[in-house]
């Protein structure tokens, strides 16, 4: 699957440069030109890598990646700075950011440090394994909490033990009968309807549309898959 990455950059021609380039390596960019709006995305999406100029309109480089860090958001981050001075990559370096190039640079060395940053991506994520987010819902495994744009979500026991098999579980198909078993136990005598209940209550609290999930799919037939 072409990984995702996200271009905090205001630089027209960079911004074009990079993107086209990014794009014929096989990877998915999208762009934000300002700093609150690549903020917003960052916080409120999953990205497997950001690059982030420092100099933004409306908010700077430094203040977006400290601010992620400040949200437990762990996706590697690549700041581009005119600047040279040594200071301002270790204050960078020092707010959270994985890596760190002054423009200009050469193409071939920033694709370099991409590829290197995303096989590194699955350490960090183990890193903070007790903390999930999808879209801009935060599950927090060891509290228990689940937040949906930084507002509390109330979860039953159960809901939440089946939000977290299915999350733990992500990508595969799990049958309603596996579900049961799992969630409430081999020994429960409930119907699968049970199930689809419980999906159906989730889908409302954390999906942005639940008439139309993008998070817990219906594999018709066959159960459920989460594509978080």
């Amino acid at each position: 699957m072409s990984k995702r990455l996200l271009l905090v950059e205001d630089e027209l021609g960079l911004e074009l440069t990079l993107t086209d380039r990014l794009i014929s390596e096989g990877y998915l960019v999208e762009v934000a030109s300002d700093g609150e709006t690549g903020f917003k995305r960052a916080n409120s999406e999953i990205w497997d890598l950001i690059i982030l100029d420092v100099m933004l309109p409306k908010k700077n480089g430094f203040d977006i990646c400290r601010d992620l860090r400040q949200k437990a958001i762990n996706t590697p981050i690549i700041m581009l700075t005119a600047r040279g001075q040594v200071i301002d990559k270790v204050l960078g370096l020092k707010l959270g950011a994985d890596d760190y190039l002054t423009k200009p640079f050469e193409m071939m060395e920033l694709l370099a440090r991409v590829e290197a940053l995303l096989r590194r991506a699955p350490l960090l994520e183990n890193l903070s394994a007790d903390i999930y987010q999808f879209g801009s819902v935060k599950v927090d495994f060891r509290s228990a909490e689940v937040t949906k744009d930084n507002q509390i979500i109330e979860l039953s026991a159960k809901e939440f033990k089946l939000l977290r098999h299915l999350i733990e579980h992500r990508g595969n198909i799990l049958s309603r009968d596996d579900l049961l078993d799992e969630v409430w136990g081999y020994n429960a005598m409930l119907s699968t309807r049970t199930v689809d209940v419980h999906v159906a209550w989730l889908r409302q609290k954390l999906e942005p549309n639940p008439k139309h999930p993008q998070y817990i799919l219906t594999v018709h037939g066959l159960g459920y898959k989460f594509a978080g």
